[in-house]
């Protein structure tokens, strides 16, 4: 589907672009997305999102220790 008429750039661009890493900003840099008459910024932002690789996150399981009786 074409998201950005002016540019003629359509989802499946968009999407590749984005799970290759390239922000936003990029893909207007690089394709023109949204900097014509922007009436596209939504809908490519919309593809953006649910294509970028997202931000790897630490999980921590902390696991209760037991701390040994003291004899006073």
């Amino acid at each position: 589907m074409i998201v950005c008429v002016c540019r003629r750039v359509n989802d499946k661009t968009i999407a590749q672009a984005a799970r290759c890493g390239m922000s936003f900003d990029d893909i207007q840099i690089d394709m023109g997305v949204a900097t014509q008459c922007g009436r596209c910024e939504s809908s490519a932002r919309a593809v953006w999102m649910q294509c970028h690789p997202s931000q790897p996150t630490a999980h921590l399981h902390l696991q209760p220790h037991s701390t040994p009786n003291k004899a006073a």
